[in-house]
């Protein structure tokens, strides 16, 4: 059996049980894609977007890096959301961290990992911001998910900050940014309850005026 086998034929299954479930499945799927939600996750291979909030193919319009990071500089990620959010138009935008993340642990410590070093480096700025807070859990493992959440929180604002979700306020589409948590131990997504919807939720330094409007 190669190497692929078991994958082609896991699919092979998995699609036929979609087919008996709705024979028109994917015939419906290929014309379009209109999901109402972006996704934007950890790479990690036990937070797998669909599943988590019981979603089909074409549901979720997903991006995943390690530690789920926005920057200012990183055009991939900032063009699957101009894509999701110009073209695609979706509602929401499901900025999502786990407990325990990998990226997150490795910002927390002084060992050096190699090219994903400068990828972290805002936890490991963001970290250093809330020593003080993060000091007051007892446990490394407290501290590690504490600052899980706080990243979370942090790329909502990220995104937020971003001139395309503002042009979309402006325009006066509909579209919410929320942050969440998946915990890997009990399968439980969780809101943070930081939803930033509009413009006047924004500190006013990140308020960005229409582009040729004086």
């Amino acid at each position: 059996m190669s190497d692929l086998q078991q994958l082609l034929d896991n699919n092979a299954r998995w699609a036929e049980a979609i087919k008996q479930e709705d024979p028109q499945f994917f015939e419906k799927l290929a014309k379009q894609q209109a999901p109402e939600y972006l996704w934007i996750g950890c790479s990690d291979a036990r937070v797998p977007a669909n599943e988590i909030v019981g979603m089909l193919p074409g549901d979720l319009f997903v991006h995943r890096n390690v530690a789920n990071v926005v920057l200012h500089t990183d055009l991939n990620c900032l063009s699957v959301i101009q894509y999701a959010v110009d073209v695609l138009k979706v509602k929401h935008i499901l900025v999502t961290g786990h407990y325990g993340c990998g990226g997150v642990r490795a910002a927390m410590q002084d060992t050096q990992f190699g090219l994903i070093d400068g990828w972290l480096r805002s936890i490991r700025d963001l970290c250093y911001e809330q020593r003080e807070h993060l000091a007051q859990f007892a446990t490394e493992e407290e501290r590690v998910d504490r600052l899980c959440e706080l990243n979370v929180v942090q790329q909502v604002a990220n995104v937020s900050h971003t001139t395309i979700v503002q042009n979309a306020w402006h325009r006066g589409q509909s579209l919410a940014v929320h942050g969440c948590i998946y915990g890997i131990k009990d399968g439980r997504w969780k809101n943070l309850n930081v939803t930033v919807s509009g413009l006047e939720q924004l500190p006013p330094q990140y308020r960005l005026r229409p582009l040729g409007q004086s």
